[in-house]
């Protein structure tokens, strides 16, 4: 056999072993969602959404890996009980808006990733100017484990009807301080919680006794709403609240953000 024919021999193995590989990988399965789990806008379409990790504007500054589709996916429970919250701000002319529902473990992976990466602080001037990343373990802001992965957890917000829309942001753009007053930060159709979403400060957490008026009032808003209905929220974060009891509490998830994941439309 000649130099050159077991040189083609050589790349037609090599193609078919990449093609078999591919194949492989095409054909491996995404985990599913239990049945129970459902998209939030079957069970409340007229709760906004702004799903921040399918999209760039957030502490990492790129989408977040198992975000496939900007849809809330939720347990059948906290779906129901966040429908019922809704229905008690509609009178009071306002609408919940969700930022983050259901977080797949690949995400929290993701974060985690990140956190470690000491040399990408890319995003560090609107979610955490105060906070060194070296510290982001220790203080609590990422963690190698997330509640949101259960299922019943959610990161949500009150916005004001006529619901205003939000502009797109756009990678590159001048950053602001998320503790920065309402008008000078980044625009959010939100009423004012004092501080953004994701803000990593002690501003953040919800009774900071330096929150006043009508920014306390309007997380007081939420908080009561919210927990008449059975949800706890987390004391650090005046957005993340969790729905109890939870169907799954010991149970991480990672199927994707997706429809496909759900084996339930209704």
């Amino acid at each position: 056999m000649t130099r050159l024919s077991s040189a083609v021999r050589g790349l037609v193995t090599t193609l078919a072993a990449l093609l078999t590989v591919t194949t492989t990988a095409r054909a491996t399965p995404q985990p599913k969602a239990p049945k129970d789990f459902v998209s939030l806008r079957t069970v409340d379409p007229t709760i906004l959404q702004e799903m921040r990790y399918f999209t760039p504007h957030n502490f990492v500054g790129e989408r977040i890996d198992g975000y496939a589709q900007p849809i809330c996916i939720l347990t059948r429970p906290a779906a129901e009980a966040l429908h019922q919250a809704q229905t008690k701000l509609l009178r009071q002319g306002y609408t919940l808006k969700v930022y983050d529902c259901y977080r797949p473990q690949r995400a929290v992976d993701h974060f985690v990733r990140w956190a470690k990466d000491l040399d990408d602080q890319a995003m560090k001037a609107e979610f955490y100017p105060n906070v060194d990343k070296t510290r982001l373990f220790t203080d609590g802001y990422i963690a190698e484990k997330s509640g949101h992965s259960r299922g019943s957890t959610m990161d949500l917000t009150i916005v004001k009807l006529p619901a205003k829309p939000t502009r797109p942001y756009h990678p590159g753009e001048t950053l602001v301080p998320c503790y920065a007053p309402q008008d000078e930060r980044f625009p959010d159709n939100s009423v004012d919680m004092g501080t953004g979403f994701d803000c990593f400060d002690t501003l953040s957490h919800t009774l900071d006794p330096r929150i006043q008026g009508a920014q306390r009032d309007n997380r007081l808003l939420l908080k009561t709403t919210l927990e008449d209905l059975g949800f706890v929220n987390l004391a650090e974060e005046w957005w993340h609240y969790t729905f109890k009891p939870e169907p799954y509490p010991d149970t991480f998830f990672d199927f994707p953000v997706s429809w496909k994941s759900l084996t339930s439309k209704h």
